[in-house]
């Protein structure tokens, strides 16, 4: 067994212990019924553990959740102020309460680059609830919450991490139907669910929390050892020499089996995509790169019309790093412009012809565009940062990526890409696709009308639903 197995062997042992003790001591035992209501609040350490029935937790897409925050007005104004003079985002305590649990000593902080730049500059970012963003309306930002900041070993039934997306729409349909599309196709994504959020007793919003990838995450998602890395939006994937300081700044080290920030593999990795001549990269890509994922991932992103994925403005994208093979994959973040997004219709679909191909996807052979469709791509993003959130519309330039580039130029993998559109092109369209939109619009017209307008789901729904149909 590998050190990544036990410890998530030990951490399924925990919490079912935690499980029968909650039910012992609320008398519940044998009751299934009553485990959601059997949750700790504080131990005498200060650390809460809530610990509901499987198949509940707050990224029960079923339900609309409840996240609400109390913090210091002076340590807001602080931040607030530290923000908007240096862009830096510092982290301030607060108290969360999700789902009636409640947090005390939690880390939160601002979630974003271009979504918030707005705000630095005396105006309105873009994001929160669909408008501009506002200091004077905490509800409507893109938040971090780390529940584990200050108090070691505080979670709410396992996670730790969650973030309070940025979106340009109202009821963050296209993100949320976007990440279970990921799923739908094997790849690893984020769990994520709708939300009432407020904060200091104020105006409640509907927003998207996900799950923000770090070590509870990869430990979900991935069984192996090994180092899960961030794309920063102020990096880029060039190959900077062998030292890996020179690597700080371009991707972060968001989880490590070893604990350490090892650097090194994607050191190896950067050399052999910017280096190595074009015979070595189709040859020996595979013993660097999951290829096949890779082209799953590329064709997801373009059957979601999504813009800004590894190849757009905030390079958004993380990398995983496998300890056994010494092979990474790419793993998808921020979905929050899929769907064209939202920005006015479809302009191609999933089903018949299929989703039009973006322009910077690579030509087929015989010179017409690879992939499905026939016709001009969704335009390109404007100014979206790895950290979540719209900085202004469709529109402006694509960031590019070496890995993208050439593995488009390859007709090997250019034919694996064309391979994986067609099976996703029929996987989504024979219905699966719909149904997932139809859940998440179901749960918000039954539960979230006070929030956002029935009118208002029906018509972003419908946007999206046309990408699943016949053109």
């Amino acid at each position: 067994m590998t050190v990544r197995q036990l410890r998530r062997a030990t951490h399924r042992v925990a919490a079912g212990a935690t499980v029968l003790v909650l039910l012992v001591a609320c008398g519940t035992a044998g009751d299934p019924t009553a485990v959601s209501s059997a949750v700790s609040s504080t131990s005498a350490t200060g650390t809460a553990t809530a610990t509901p029935a499987a198949g509940s937790g707050v990224f029960d897409s079923s339900t609309v959740h409840s996240i609400s925050v109390e913090y210091d007005q002076a340590a807001y104004d602080a931040m607030m102020t530290t923000f908007t003079t240096t862009g830096e985002k510092e982290w301030i305590t607060a108290t969360v309460t999700i789902d009636g649990t409640v947090f005390t000593d939690v880390g939160i902080k601002l979630k974003g680059n271009s979504s918030l730049r707005g705000l630095q500059d005396g105006g309105g970012g873009r994001g929160g609830t669909g408008g501009d963003l506002s200091a004077d309306a905490p509800e409507g930002l893109p938040w971090r919450i780390r529940l584990d900041k200050y108090v070691d070993g505080q979670n709410y039934q396992g996670q730790t991490d969650l973030v309070i997306r940025g979106t340009n729409t109202e009821t963050s349909l296209n993100e949320a139907v976007a990440l279970e599309l990921l799923g739908v196709a094997g790849l690893a994504t984020e769990g994520a669910a709708s939300t009432r959020f407020w904060v200091n007793g104020g105006t409640q919003a509907l927003r998207l929390v996900i799950q923000n990838p770090g070590e509870t995450w990869d430990e979900e998602n991935f069984d192996t050892d090994g180092v899960l890395y961030k794309s920063e939006a102020e990096g880029d994937w060039s190959y900077r020499g062998d030292d890996p300081t020179a690597y700080a700044e371009a991707f972060s080290v968001e989880a490590s089996t070893s604990g350490e920030d090892d650097y090194t593999p994607l050191v190896s990795f950067l050399e052999f995509v910017n280096e190595s001549d074009d015979a070595t990269f189709a040859t020996e890509l595979s013993q660097h790169l999951d290829v096949d994922a890779f082209a799953t991932y590329l064709a997801v992103q373009t059957l979601v019309a999504n813009a800004d994925d590894i190849d757009g403005p905030g390079n958004n994208s993380y990398l995983r790093w496998d300890a056994a093979t010494g092979v990474f994959t790419v793993v998808a973040w921020d979905q929050n412009l899929s769907f064209g997004g939202m920005g006015g219709g479809a302009g191609g679909g999933m089903g018949g012809g299929g989703m039009r191909p973006r322009p910077d996807r690579a030509t087929a052979t015989d010179g017409s565009a690879a992939g499905t469709g026939d016709a001009a791509a969704t335009p390109p993003a404007d100014g979206e940062s790895a950290d979540g959130g719209v900085a202004g519309g469709m529109g402006g330039p694509r960031g590019g990526n070496v890995l993208s580039e050439r593995f488009f130029a390859d007709t090997a993998f250019a034919a694996l890409y064309d391979a994986a559109v067609t099976q996703l092109t029929a996987d989504y369209a024979d219905g699966t696709a719909q149904s997932i939109l139809d859940s998440w619009t179901a749960v918000l017209t039954g539960q979230a009308g006070d929030l956002v307008a029935t009118e208002t789901v029906d018509s972003e729904a419908a946007t999206i639903a046309e990408f699943f149909t016949a053109s």
